[in-house]
């Protein structure tokens, strides 16, 4: 009985603050817009956190961890976004586990944790309520119900009657009391409100009482059998295909056959060669340039399962070298599947999926890197996935940063059939589904066409442009929508004055 006693505090205490912490997220997000809001709800939360665990100041660099998590945080000030708050719930899970002593060290590990933390969240509260159950009734369901609600009796009671006697000797105190309005406070009872105050404690729940599942229980290994070592001696046909002879003569072929597509690249894509009839660049480049990174990533398997650390092709020098060779040449299809994208870019314009492609370029050509120096340096698997994970990380961090939307509009328009004369009309209805981040682009773009004449569909652009200003005008007078990146771009169309509809003059009718 002591002992449930003594752990009931503890779930009484985290359930209070997940309650306190749901009341401010109702404050906070509730009917309003998402901004600096995020940031701040997610700073309590790790308050919170602190606060459930104050054995964790023991440790004398406790305060390295706060400094990191600040860190992963700020990309929520620059502007909130799935990825932004995507590596918030991250860092908070590794702060959580962390402070509660459940971390590993390595970099693999914790992105399994932090995976297996996202698949326990949803069910973490109902988990530990159904635990918490079946505790009571394990040493007596009325006592610890008895106990739960006397301890909190003696507050409520005497805090009432304080309250009532604060209002007869206080007129300012007696005025607020007058203000409560219960049949208001009746209206704010809704479905949907009640449902967020159930979803708040149960999300902020997780963090507050951090725990992973242990889905497998590890497996004792059974001694090698007495004819273990007779065994090894037996050639099998796995032996065959997959052996070091199999090994050496499939990087013989694979680099002959890869050295043929470098070189058709270095004649076409480099040194500009002219192509068969009926074939264009852009086509060459559009139809080489995702294939050749599925190649590449095959490629990676291939050297990762061939060259096992301590295994027997991973010693023979002459298989080091042909995989290094190999490896480069992977690097060199990922620098002109680049290149075949920048020349598909250059003809139909960007996009949001065209920018992701070359980041997932550049992280196929970083991971290809990583494998020459996992097998230079003799690093097991873990640390070549731990490598990759961390250049993952950061590029997914910086990325935070990129107003990707002003970046592909900026680069439409400057790139644009009407700005430079050549290549394929602007996909102005494009830019504006971008949202605010491509106004000064938008803004370029119709300046320059009131003073051309131009197709019909630039007032009807220009009109919604300067709708669209004035709705997010609106949005941003909520203090709770406000972020960095917002804040630049309003001090942008404040510089500018309010839009005014250019003039573009009507196309005159054929006779």
């Amino acid at each position: 009985m002591t002992a449930l006693f003594s752990a009931a505090p503890s779930y009484c205490s985290r359930f209070g603050v997940a309650v306190l912490l749901a009341a401010l997220a109702d404050f906070l997000f509730y009917g309003q817009p998402a901004g600096i809001t995020v940031f701040l709800f997610a700073l309590l939360i790790a308050a919170a956190v602190v606060a459930v665990h104050p054995a964790a100041f023991s440790d004398g660099r406790v305060w390295l961890k706060p400094i990191a998590l600040l860190v992963a945080l700020l990309p929520l000030a620059e502007n909130v976004s799935t990825l932004s708050v995507s590596i918030a719930l991250a860092a908070l899970s590794v702060f959580a586990l962390s402070l509660s002593g459940r971390l590993r060290h390595s970099i693999a590990r914790i992105a399994g944790q932090i995976a297996l933390f996202g698949l326990a969240a949803p069910f973490r509260f109902a988990n530990d309520f159904i635990r918490w159950r079946r505790t009571a009734r394990r040493f007596g369901r009325r006592r610890v119900r008895l106990a739960a609600i006397a301890v909190w009796v003696m507050p409520l009671t005497l805090g009432a009657v304080f309250l009532a006697l604060f209002g007869v000797a206080n007129p300012v105190i007696d005025y607020w009391l007058s203000l409560i309005d219960l049949v208001r406070l009746l209206d704010l009872i809704q479905l949907v409100r009640i449902a967020f105050w159930l979803f708040v404690p149960a999300a902020v729940w997780t963090f507050l009482r951090p725990r992973l599942p242990r889905l497998v229980r590890r497996i004792p290994r059974a001694a090698p059998a007495v004819g273990a070592q007779a065994d090894k001696t037996v050639t099998t046909i796995e032996d065959i295909l997959f052996g070091k002879a199999a090994i050496l003569r499939a990087l013989i072929v694979f680099n002959i056959l890869f050295a043929l597509q470098t070189a058709l690249d270095a004649t076409y894509l480099w040194g500009g060669a002219a192509l068969p009839d009926g074939l264009s660049y852009a086509a060459y480049a559009h139809r080489g340039a995702y294939p050749l990174i599925v190649t590449a990533l095959l490629a990676a398997g291939f050297v990762l399962a061939a060259l096992r650390p301590g295994s027997e092709t991973s010693a023979d020098p002459l298989i080091r070298r042909l995989v290094y060779a190999w490896v480069a040449q992977n690097i060199m299809l990922v620098v002109s599947s680049i290149l075949r994208l920048d020349l598909y870019i250059g003809i139909y314009a960007l996009t949001y999926w065209r920018v992701a492609a070359f980041a997932w370029m550049g992280l196929v050509a970083a991971g290809l890197a990583l494998i020459i120096a996992r097998i230079a340096l003799r690093k097991s698997n873990e640390w070549l996935l731990s490598a990759n994970l961390l250049t993952l990380s950061l590029t997914l961090y910086a990325g935070c940063f990129i107003n990707f939307a002003a970046t592909i509009a900026n680069y439409n328009v400057d790139h644009s059939l009407e700005v430079t004369g050549q290549g394929i009309p602007l996909d102005a209805w494009y830019l504006h589904s971008l949202g605010p981040g491509a106004f000064p682009a938008l803004d370029r773009f119709l300046e320059q066409q009131g003073k051309t004449p131009a197709a019909g569909t630039v007032r009807e652009l220009a009109g919604v442009r300067g709708s669209d200003e004035i709705w997010y005008r609106t949005i941003q007078r909520n203090w709770r929508a406000w972020s960095f990146r917002d804040w630049r771009l309003l001090r942008y169309l404040d510089s500018k004055g309010p839009f005014v509809v250019p003039d573009v003059p009507e196309p005159v009718p054929d006779r």
